[in-house]
């Protein structure tokens, strides 16, 4: 079985301090819900400031975790999850190591940052994630190239437990407004494209895939 990060969560996420900006997010939460596709605001920690009721839906059936729940926050959920596999797509090449790159630029920038630090701490405690971090991300970045960090306009593989979407793609899209910037927030939207159709023309099933291995494939396994 993998491990599973035990740390702590990040630190509290920061709440506005003037009444204008927490109207803003109050209203922009209004906003959001009436967003079809899943939707999410998160700061420099990937701490989940806002979603809505689309993105709620997409993490339904996943089980409870310590500190890894995708409402919490997302990179956790990514990296630490067992059940990130049975709604990320390609969980390794498609999520985990994008993801890992963006990490990696946000320590550059927030090096000294608490919650940054306890993501870098899990990440070193777990065998997998920080393999994959020291070894497979390098030579990954060397593959895509500079922009590996970049979500915006990225199409990623998603198992949606709802049938009518299923085994699809979305499209992830990078739409933070100025005001959110100032706040230090970023929000990205997975538009949901149509489920993807077999031979026969039926929809895959989604599968129930846990992450259970013991090394990403980016890394070579450990001679026996």
């Amino acid at each position: 079985m993998a491990y599973q990060a035990g740390g702590q969560r990040s630190a509290p996420r920061p709440v506005p301090t003037r009444p204008e900006a927490q109207a803003y997010l109050d209203d922009y939460a209004t906003y959001l819900e009436a967003v079809p596709f899943p939707s999410v605001v998160f700061d420099h920690r990937w701490d989940v400031v806002l979603s809505n009721s689309a993105y709620e839906k997409l993490f339904h059936g996943v089980g409870p975790h310590p500190t890894a729940m995708p409402g919490d926050n997302f990179l956790r959920f990514v990296l630490f999850h067992p059940d990130a596999a049975t709604v990320l797509g390609e969980h390794e090449s498609s999520w985990c190591l994008p993801m890992l790159a963006g990490f990696a630029a946000a320590v550059e920038r927030h090096g000294q940052d608490r919650g940054l630090q306890s993501i870098r701490r899990d990440i070193a405690q777990d065998p997998i994630m920080d393999a994959a971090y020291r070894q497979g991300l390098p030579h990954w970045i060397r593959a895509v190239g500079p922009g590996a960090a970049e979500d915006d306009g990225a199409v990623r593989p998603l198992l949606h437990p709802d049938p009518r979407w299923g085994r699809t793609d979305c499209r992830v899209v990078g739409e933070t407004p100025k005001t959110l910037q100032d706040m230090g927030y970023t929000r990205l939207t997975l538009v949901l494209r149509e489920a993807r159709r077999t031979a026969s023309g039926s929809s895959r099933g989604t599968g129930r895939a846990r992450r259970t291995a013991t090394h990403l494939s980016v890394v070579p396994a450990p001679e026996a």
